[in-house]
């Protein structure tokens, strides 16, 4: 399958367009993290670096952590961003930039996000980790691609929509299991595993009010009050969702694991977690290699 430079753009020294990485310089397992500073927080780290590109909000440094070659590469804010990044991380793995063909045999990724999230129930309290066994995305990201239907959880989804009342006008919520393996393997039984939620803005789609009124006044009680299977919304983010749907339509392994810098319960933040994203980086790095 040739695929056409339109739909797959390459720069002038052939590495892929937004990322501009060649595939030589992609790890198997890739770290995501929103902020590009943190990308040199989390290679500091390692034991040697091999390479260092960046392009707009998009920085990558590839390098070792013990026997394990690691990538970390910055997102940005939103799920917009995980769907560039996801696609072109599976295209220098799984396209031959040169030719334009598919590989004939694919490469599964190992995909970690490490973030920050706001609490959204008294036990994740701020400077907790919280890691998504389940993301529920309200971006719609996912929707637009086929076969969503079957990696999604549809109960959970028609639950969702039934119990919180959701407005019509918002785009359709999606669920998508986090790799169970590595949940169990980050996770272990110190990290609390819940359902986070991804929201597809910071301050109305998460139900800030500062001057815009909310067309749902009461949607953060819903989202607290709201259980299934005995399970409930843990924390809100703004790209579990797209990580865990685009990389398990891809074939891909992914989970997105936050430390908890707000409860929007008690109404509290912090600006100072550093301590926190420091052990929690230390924490995925030890568990993954």
């Amino acid at each position: 399958m040739y695929i056409q430079e339109s739909e797959l753009i390459l720069n002038d020294d052939g590495s892929i367009f937004h990322l501009h990485l060649k595939p030589e310089q992609l790890a198997e397992t890739v770290i995501l993290v929103g902020d590009p500073s943190r990308v040199a927080q989390v290679a500091s780290f390692f034991d040697r670096q091999e390479c260092a590109v960046e392009n707009r909000e998009f920085k990558t440094i590839t390098g070792w952590y013990g026997n394990r070659r690691i990538s970390v590469v910055s997102t940005g804010i939103g799920t917009d961003n995980i769907d560039i990044v996801l696609n072109e991380l599976d295209a220098l793995a799984n396209i031959d930039l040169k030719t334009r063909d598919l590989k004939t045999q694919t490469t599964s990724l190992t995909i970690v996000r490490i973030g920050t999230s706001g609490g959204l129930q008294p036990f994740v309290p701020v400077g907790s980790f919280v890691i998504a066994e389940k993301s529920i995305g309200l971006d719609g990201v996912l929707n637009f691609y086929a076969r969503r239907n079957e990696i999604c959880d549809l109960d959970l989804e028609r639950s969702f929509v039934s119990q919180l009342d959701y407005h019509p006008s918002h785009a359709a919520p999606y669920v998508v299991e986090a790799d169970a393996e590595l949940v169990a393997r980050i996770g272990r039984n110190d990290i609390t595993k819940g359902i986070t939620l991804s929201a597809n803005g910071f301050y109305g789609p998460q139900g800030r009010v500062l001057r815009l009124p909310l067309n749902d006044p009461d949607i953060n009680k819903k989202i607290s009050t709201f259980e299934y299977d005995g399970k409930k919304i843990t924390n809100y983010e703004m790209e579990s969702s797209a990580v865990a749907g685009l990389a398990k339509l891809l074939g891909h392994k992914a989970v997105t694991v936050c430390t908890i810098i707000a409860n929007r319960l008690a109404g509290n933040a912090t600006v100072r977690y550093g301590g926190s994203m420091e052990q929690l980086i230390k924490t995925v790095l030890d568990r993954i290699s």
